[in-house]
């Protein structure tokens, strides 16, 4: 496809731009270096931004005031203080690309009417939600710093924003990897009774629930997925919250994609199969049932891991998910007992030096296979993990 051409041709351009010097004797000036590296994400930039106008924005919305950055466009509300809507693109670049979070929240220099900043936050008890989050822009400063702009800033309840919605932030990057590029807009549900933040301007509205919409939009496998989360403390539990794009239609009064054909349009937005996204998901042991697995002495399950961070242990666990990340010289596998990324409570790490010790390749050998991982717990984001690096540090138990 010319649109996965192009993202192959920029990063190959992006890594070979370092090594211009040693590979053919011609110096390279650090401003030149810099300015060959912005024409190339200007590039993107504009690629993205032409990608929303043509597919990403919705039927106008009454009262919406339209603000247009250099990789998200807002749909904001006046009245609430907030977005209607944010529309973002999720490229593959994001597994390449390594700007961390700037933390510069600011108000939006395209808006000219009182909106909500840190003052309406302040004290709240809520988070600064991203709507479009900082994470998606890691390949571009200029693209994450914008997203730190409070017209794509909601107030969401800190278990809700730490942990569904950014588990569900986290898959959505995933997709984006296996599908090459796709289509991302998030909002919450907006209506005249909800209440206000007290302080402030007395006008960001805290919205009851939030939904994240994806559109997997290049053929032949067309696909759209939507999801409808409280703005409270509950797990992940995918399928509970996976609705089609008409009812968040219904649910907000926003007609989405109307740019596209007809057909296709009714079609992906009537789509709400999680297989479509997630083939291999099943739904996975509950907490309780996991706390309460026994694999005998001296042996622990993942769920316990947690208690024996920079501890020596034997943990056990089914293998749900694991990934091969080919990727540089460390090459990780990541293998997954009991839940899948990204609501992983352990995870079984294989670097790539290691793989020769083992007689079977790990990402597929061990699907589905019950085993015991020894080894020092340590820890990624909060996860336990355990770094294998031979055959025998990973016993597999019978069924």
């Amino acid at each position: 496809m010319k649109a996965t051409r192009v993202l192959i041709l920029l990063f190959l351009l992006w890594n070979w731009l370092p090594n211009v010097s040693a590979q053919t004797g011609d110096s390279i000036s650090y401003q030149q270096y810099n300015d060959l590296l912005r024409i190339i994400e200007n590039g993107k930039l504009r690629r993205i931004q032409k990608l929303i106008d043509s597919v990403g924005i919705a039927a106008p919305v009454q009262g919406e005031v339209m603000l247009k950055h250099s990789a998200i466009t807002v749909s904001y509300n006046p009245q609430h203080r907030q977005a209607n809507y944010v529309v973002h693109i999720l490229p593959k670049d994001i597994l390449f690309g390594n700007f961390t979070r700037s933390n510069d929240f600011r108000p939006d220099p395209l808006l000219k009417i009182p909106a909500a900043d840190s003052a309406d936050y302040w004290m709240s008890g809520y988070d600064r939600g991203h709507l479009a989050p900082s994470a998606d822009f890691k390949w571009s400063k200029k693209a994450l710093s914008e997203s730190y702009l409070y017209s794509n800033i909601s107030p969401q309840h800190p278990a809700f924003n730490q942990g569904a919605w950014s588990k569900l932030e986290m898959l959505t990057r995933e997709w984006a990897i296996q599908n090459q590029e796709i289509i991302i807009i998030t909002g919450p549900v907006l209506h005249d009774s909800l209440p206000k933040i007290p302080q402030g301007s007395k006008q960001l509205s805290v919205p009851a629930q939030f939904f994240k919409i994806a559109l997997d939009y290049y053929p032949p496998d067309y696909k759209a997925i939507a999801f409808l989360y409280p703005n409270a403390p509950v797990p992940l539990r995918l399928p509970q919250h996976v609705v089609s794009i008409d009812s968040i239609e219904q649910l907000t009064g926003i007609d989405f994609f109307p740019q596209l054909e007809d057909s296709l349009e009714q079609a992906l937005e009537q789509q709400h199969a999680l297989q479509d996204w997630e083939p291999d998901y099943k739904e996975e042991i509950s907490d309780e049932e996991l706390k309460a697995k026994s694999f005998g002495k001296g042996k622990i399950n993942s769920f316990q891991a947690k208690d024996y961070i920079e501890k020596e242990a034997c943990v056990c666990g089914k293998v749900v998910s694991t990934k091969y990340h080919q990727n540089g010289s460390s090459n990780p596998t990541y293998i997954n007992l009991d839940k899948r990324f990204p609501d992983q409570v352990f995870t079984l790490i294989i670097y790539g030096s290691a793989r020769k010790n083992f007689s079977y390749e790990p990402e597929t050998y061990l699907v589905g296979k019950t085993v015991c991982v020894k080894g020092k717990v340590g820890q990624f984001k909060g996860t336990p993990q355990i770094i294998a690096n031979r055959e025998k540090d990973v016993e597999i138990l019978k069924d």
